[in-house]
C-alpha cells in the first residue's frame, strides 16, 4: 500500500538555455552535462549556480551513446559510435576548456602523454580504452572511482589510478584493467558499481555480486561453490531444446517468477566465472551471489507485455561519515558505505533491497501509471512518468540508523521500522518527459514534444502488442520536425522545510483522529526525513544542524505523543521517543493530561515510559506537585505499582499524608501486604509519627520485613545515578541503624543473596563519610559495618566473598586491638561465642589460649575483639599467608599479642620453634599447647622437641616447679607412647636415677605380655 499525501518536494524550476536540441544528459560534480542531437558535442553547465551557465563546451570524438560521470576522479566516461565501430572513451580535465585551452591530448589506455604535451601543463585528455567486445552499458563507483563496462556477455572492472608526473607537480589519471565477470546466461542492459558491489540488469531479470579482492594465491583457483551448483544444475539441460522451441512460433517462452536472496542467489541458473587480468594488481578477485530476481512480463494499463522491462538499475550508498566533493575536485578521502542498497524498477513497480548485513527486501513502490525512469536518492525516490515528476519516501534511512547506532529498537531509542509503508508526494505536472537525472537537490528533466498523432501512436501500440516476441527497444531519434524540446533543472525543497510542511499536515489527522495510523505514518515518514538529513553531518553548517537537531526533538515528542496515546499494540515505543525529545517528565506528563470531561484517560504508553522513568536511579527528584500527580495516576490506573512508585528515588518530594490516605484505601481493598505495610510506615516516619511507625513495623516478624525489602529494594536504599555514584540508604535504613540494627544487617545480607545488591555498594551503606549530607549515609560507626561482614560470612557461599570478608574482619580486629580504648555507638550483634557456634569459619579456641589470655585485663570490646581475631585464626578458612602481615603491627610483648604470634607460627606448622617461645615466655601452657597441638603425625615432637628443652632448662633452674611439673607431665606421655628401650636412650646421661626409674618401670609394665 501506498499512501499518497499533498507535501509539495520542490522548491523551484528554471530552464536550461540550450542552443541546441539535447540528446542525452547526465549530471555530476557540481555540472550539467548535455549531448546535443547528433551526439558530437558535449555542453557542461553549471547546477550550482542561479540560471545554470555555461562552463565549457567541447567535441566528442564519435557519436555519443551513453555518458555517465565520476565524482571520484571528476572524469567523464562515453560510449561512442564512429564509421560503424563502439568506442570507450574517457574525458578528464574537462574543466579547463573553460579557460578556452584548446589543447587536447588523446591516448591509450596504460600509455601516459610525454614531451610537449606534458610540458605545457594541465589539458583536457581523451583516454580511449579498448575492448574486445561491444560496450553496451557502463557505470562509475561511487566510493573509489574504479569504471564497470557491460558487453555482450562480458563484465570488465578497471579499477582508477593516479601516475604522478616526474617534471611537475601533477597528478594524471589512468585506468587498469584488473578483472573480467564471463555470464554466459545473461545479456547486460544496464549495469552498476558502487564498493565492491556489482550489479547487472538483463530485460527481466537481476543480479547483484559481491567482488572481494583478496591476496595474491597460489595455485589454480577452484570454482566457488555457487558456481559449481549452478553448472550441476545446468548440465541437464539440452541447448537444442530451446532452439527447437525458439523456431516454432505457435509456442512463447516465459520465464518463471523468482527471487533469490543472500546465500540462496548462488543456485540461480547464470553462472558467473572470474577471470584475473590485472598486471600490476596482483590481488586475486573473489565473487558471491547476493541477489537475483527474474520476472514474469504482465499486462497492465498504459504498457504492453513487451514494454515489460527492467530500468533503472542503481546502487545506493549510504554514509554516516561523509567528506563532499567539492565541484573541479579529483579525490576524496570517503570512507567505507555504511549501507548499501539496490534499487530497479518495473513500468508499473520499483523495488529497493537493502543488501549489507543481510539482503532483504525493503519497499515495493506500486506506480499509479506507468514510469520511464527512476533515482534514488537519500531522502527521496524520483519518478517520471510521460507527463509527471512525482516523488516517493525512501527507508535507507532507517536502515543506516540501525548499523549506525546499536541502541536501536531498545528501550533507550527507537525509529520506524524499515518495512513502513511508502507514501507518494504531490506530483509536478510536466509534458513529455523523457530523461531524469539528480544530483544534490538538483532534479533535471528533459521533455521533447510527441511528434506522433494520437492515432499513429496507438495503432502503433497496437501492432507492438501483436508481436509473440520481446525485443529491447532501441533508444527513439528525435525528429527534426518536432515540436519543441526543453530541459529543466527542478530544485528540491530543502528537508527541514519539507519536514515542516509535513508536520503542519499531520495536525489535520491529530484534529480529526489524535490516535489514527495516519498521524503516525505521516511522523515516522519525517522522522526518517530528519534522520537521513542528520547523517549527512559534515554537510551542513553548525546552525543548519542546529535547526535538524531541534527539528528532530520535536518530531520524538511528537511520535511519543502518538504511541503513548495510542493502543495496546507499539505502546512500548513511547518510553524511547520521549527519551530521545529530551523533554522531562514533568513535560511528558503535561502533553499526556486529559482534557477536562475528556472520557480518554491515560494511555498505556504514557503509563509504560512512567514506570520506566520511576524504576530508573536517579539524582532528578520531582517537584511535590508532579510526585503527587504521579501518586494519582497510578492509584487510578495501576494501584498495584503504588509501593514501587513511592519507593522510587524521584518521589522524594511526595506528600506523605496525601500519599498515606492513598496507601491506606488501597489496604483497605487490596488487602494486607508486607511490602506495602512498609510503605505505610515510611510515610509515618516521614510524617514524624514514631508511635505509628513502631506499630507497623512490629505488624510482621523480622523475617517477614526481609522478604518484604527482598520484594522491593529501593525501600531500604537507592542506587546510585547522575551526580550519585554511590548508594546511599534512604530515611527508614538510617532509623533501622538506630532502633533495629540487626533487622537492617539481615535485610542488606537477604539483598546481597539475591543478587539485588553487590557487596561494594552494600559495604557503602555502612560506611561513615563526614561532612558529605547530600549522600545521606547512615553515620553509623564501624561496629555496624562488621556486624554486616560478620552476617555476610555466615550467609554466602561464594568463595571469592569469603576470603574477602575474612580479610576485612582480620583487618578490623587487629585495627581494634592496636587502637586501644575506644567506646563504640553500637554493640555488636554477635558476640565471639555466638559467631563461634554459628558460623563455621569461625574456629573453637585452642585450650592453651585461654591460659595466655588475662581474664578481665582489658576491655569488653578489646577482649571480643581478640577472640574473634584468634577463632579465625583457629578457624580452616582463613589464610595465614594472607593475614601474617598485618599481624606483624602488633607486639608481643602483651600476652595476647604474644599469642596471636604463637597461632600464626603453629598454623605454618612451625612447631619446634612456637615450643621454644613458649617455654621462653609461658610454660605453664606449654602442656596444653602439646596435649592439643602435638598429637598424630606431630607425637614425636613429645620427646625430640619438648623433653629435651625441659630436661635442659630444669637443669639450669632446679627450683622452678613449673618447669619441673611440665616435666613430669612430658615423661607420663613419653612412657606411654615409646618402648622401654627407646625411654632409656631419651634419658638424658647426667639425670637422676631415682627421678626417672619409676616412669621406666610405668614404660616396662605397659609393654609387658598380657
Amino acid at each position: 500500500m501506498v499512501h499518497v499525501y499533498n507535501c509539495h518536494p520542490f522548491a523551484s524550476q528554471q530552464i536550461v538555455q540550450v542552443e541546441q536540441e539535447p540528446g542525452l544528459v547526465c549530471c555530476g560534480g557540481g555540472a550539467l552535462f548535455v549531448v546535443t542531437t547528433g551526439g558530437c558535442k558535449v555542453e557542461v553547465y553549471n547546477l550550482e549556480t542561479e540560471g545554470c551557465p555555461l562552463i565549457c563546451r567541447f567535441a566528442s570524438m564519435g557519436t555519443v551513446r551513453r555518458i555517465q560521470h565520476s565524482s571520484i576522479g571528476d572524469y567523464l566516461v562515453t560510449i561512442e559510435e564512429k564509421n560503424s565501430a563502439t568506442y570507450l572513451r574517457v574525458y578528464t580535465n574537462w574543466r579547463h576548456q573553460a579557460e578556452e585551452k584548446s589543447r587536447v591530448g588523446v591516448r591509450l589506455l596504460g600509455h601516459l602523454l610525454r614531451g610537449a604535451s606534458v610540458w605545457g601543463g594541465v589539458q583536457m585528455e581523451i583516454i580511449e580504452i579498448p575492448l574486445s567486445e561491444h560496450p553496451v552499458s557502463l557505470a562509475c563507483c561511487a566510493v573509489t572511482g574504479d569504471l564497470l563496462v557491460g558487453c555482450e556477455n562480458t563484465l570488465v572492472l578497471f579499477a582508477l589510478s593516479r601516475t604522478s608526473s616526474q617534471t611537475q607537480d601533477l597528478s594524471v589519471l589512468d585506468f587498469e584493467r584488473s578483472v573480467i565477470l564471463h555470464l554466459s546466461k545473461l545479456t547486460p542492459k544496464q549495469v552498476a558499481l558502487c564498493g565492491g558491489y556489482v550489479a547487472v540488469q538483463a530485460e527481466l531479470e537481476v543480479l547483484v555480486l559481491k567482488l572481494e579482492a583478496t591476496a595474491e594465491a597460489t595455485g589454480v583457483e577452484e570454482p566457488s561453490d555457487s558456481f559449481k551448483s549452478v553448472l550441476r544444475h545446468c548440465e541437464g539441460i539440452n541447448i537444442n531444446d530451446f532452439k527447437q522451441i525458439k523456431e516454432q512460433s505457435d509456442f512463447l517462452l516465459v520465464p518463471k517468477h523468482q527471487e533469490l536472496l543472500g546465500d540462496r542467489a548462488g543456485a540461480c541458473d547464470v553462472p558467473v566465472s572470474v577471470e584475473q587480468t590485472g598486471l600490476e594488481d596482483r590481488r586475486r578477485y573473489t565473487l558471491s551471489y547476493l541477489l537475483f530476481r527474474r520476472f514474469t512480463p504482465e499486462f497492465f494499463q498504459g504498457c504492453s507485455v513487451e514494454e515489460t522491462q527492467l530500468h533503472s538499475l542503481q546502487l545506493h550508498p549510504v554514509f554516516t561519515k561523509i567528506i563532499p566533493l567539492s565541484p573541479g575536485k579529483q579525490s576524496a578521502s570517503v570512507d567505507e558505505p555504511a549501507c548499501m542498497f539496490c534499487f530497479f524498477s518495473l513500468p508499473n513497480a520499483g523495488y529497493l533491497y537493502s543488501l549489507r548485513g543481510g539482503v532483504e527486501l525493503l519497499s515495493t513502490y506500486q506506480y499509479p501509471e506507468k514510469v520511464l525512469q527512476a533515482v534514488l536518492t537519500d531522502h527521496l525516490l524520483h519518478v517520471i512518468t510521460r507527463n509527471a515528476l512525482q516523488s516517493f519516501t525512501v527507508r535507507c534511512a532507517a536502515a543506516a540508523a540501525r548499523v549506525e547506532d546499536p541502541y536501536i529498537d531498545t528501550t533507550m531509542k527507537a525509529c520506524p521500522p524499515c518495512s513502513l509503508e511508502v507514501c507518494a508526494l504531490r506530483m509536478q505536472l510536466f509534458i513529455g518527459l523523457r530523461t531524469l537525472c539528480v544530483y544534490g537537490r538538483h532534479v533535471v528533466l528533459l521533455s521533447t514534444a510527441d511528434t506522433e498523432a494520437p492515432e499513429e501512436a496507438e495503432r502503433h501500440t497496437q501492432r507492438r502488442g501483436l508481436s509473440r516476441r520481446w525485443t529491447i527497444s532501441s533508444p527513439k531519434e528525435t525528429s527534426p520536425v518536432g515540436h519543441g524540446w526543453n530541459l529543466y533543472v527542478v530544485d528540491t525543497v530543502p528537508p527541514i522545510t519539507l519536514y515542516q510542511e509535513m508536520v503542519e499536515y499531520s495536525q489535520r489527522y491529530a484534529e480529526t483522529n489524535p490516535q489514527g495510523l495516519s498521524l503516525r505514518h505521516l511522523l515516522s515518514e519525517a522522522h526518517l526525513l530528519l534522520r537521513s538529513s542528520l547523517l549527512e553531518s559534515s554537510e551542513h553548517r553548525q546552525t543548519q544542524r542546529e535547526e535538524l537537531e531541534e527539528a528532530f526533538r520535536q518530531n520524538c515528542a511528537q511520535l511519543g505523543d502518538s504511541f503513548s496515546r495510542g493502543g495496546q499494540k507499539d505502546y512500548h515505543l513511547a518510553l524511547p521517543y520521549y527519551r530521545m525529545s529530551g523533554l522531562s517528565v514533568t513535560e511528558v506528563m503535561s502533553r499526556n493530561r486529559p482534557l477536562p470531561g475528556s472520557p480518554h484517560s491515560y494511555g498505556p504508553g504514557f503509563l509504560f515510559y512512567l514506570k520506566n522513568y520511576l524504576l530508573e536511579e536517579t539524582d532528578q527528584s520531582l517537584s511535590q506537585e508532579d510526585a503527587d500527580e504521579v501518586t494519582r495516576i497510578f492509584s487510578q490506573s495501576e494501584p498495584s505499582m503504588l509501593v514501587s512508585v513511592c519507593a522510587s528515588p524521584c518521589m522524594m518530594n511526595v506528600d506523605p499524608a496525601a500519599t498515606l490516605q492513598i496507601l491506606q484505601r488501597l489496604e483497605e481493598t487490596a488487602g494486607e501486604a508486607v511490602p506495602l505495610t512498609i510503605t505505610m510506615a515510611t510515610m509515618m516516619l516521614r510524617l514524624g509519627n514514631m508511635a505509628q511507625y513502631t506499630e507497623l513495623m512490629e505488624r510482621h516478624s523480622e523475617m517477614l520485613l526481609v522478604y518484604g525489602f527482598i520484594e522491593e529494594p529501593r525501600l531500604l536504599l537507592h542506587a546510585g545515578g547522575g551526580k550519585r555514584p554511590q548508594v546511599c540508604p534512604t530515611a527508614l535504613a538510617g532509623q533501622l541503624a538506630d532502633s533495629q540494627p540487626g533487622l537492617l544487617v539481615a535485610a542488606m545480607v537477604a539483598l546481597h543473596e539475591n543478587n539485588k545488591v553487590q557487596l561494594e555498594p552494600a559495604d557503602h551503606v555502612f560506611k561513615k563519610t563526614g561532612t558529605d549530607v547530600c549522600l545521606q549515609e547512615l553515620g553509623c560507626e564501624s561496629s555496624l559495618q562488621v556486624d554486616f561482614w560478620e552476617a555476610m560470612l555466615m550467609a554466602s557461599s561464594q568463595d571469592a566473598v569469603i576470603q574477602e570478608l575474612l580479610f576485612r574482619l582480620a583487618s578490623v580486629y587487629i585495627d581494634r586491638l592496636t587502637a586501644g580504648e575506644s567506646p563504640t555507638q553500637h554493640k555488636s550483634l554477635k558476640s565471639a561465642d555466638d559467631l563461634i557456634s554459628c558460623c563455621s569459619h569461625y574456629g573453637a579456641l585452642y585450650p592453651w589460649l585461654t591460659i595466655l589470655n588475662p581474664a578481665h585485663a582489658s576491655s569488653y570490646q578489646h577482649q571480643e575483639a581478640l577472640h574473634k581475631l584468634q577463632s579465625l585464626l583457629c578457624g580452616p578458612s582463613l589464610s595465614i599467608g594472607n593475614v601474617a602481615p598485618l599481624l606483624e603491627s602488633l607486639s608481643e610483648e602483651t600476652l595476647w599479642g604474644f599469642s596471636l604470634h604463637l597461632l600464626c607460627a603453629t598454623r605454618r606448622g612451625q612447631y619446634g620453634r612456637s615450643i621454644e617461645r613458649l617455654l621462653d615466655r609461658c610454660p605453664q601452657a606449654i602442656i596444653a599447647y602439646a596435649n592439643h597441638q602435638l598429637q598424630d603425625k606431630h607425637m614425636a615432637l613429645w620427646w625430640q622437641k619438648l623433653l629435651p628443652e625441659l630436661c635442659s632448662r630444669t637443669r639450669a633452674a632446679a627450683d622452678n616447679g613449673v618447669l619441673l611439673g611440665a616435666l613430669k607431665e612430658t615423661l607420663v606421655v613419653v612412657a606411654m607412647e615409646t618402648s622401654p628401650a627407646e625411654f632409656l636412650e631419651l634419658l638424658p646421661d647426667d639425670g637422676s636415677a631415682s627421678y626417672f626409674l619409676p616412669h621406666l618401670l610405668t614404660c616396662a609394665q605397659r609393654h609387658l605380655p598380657a
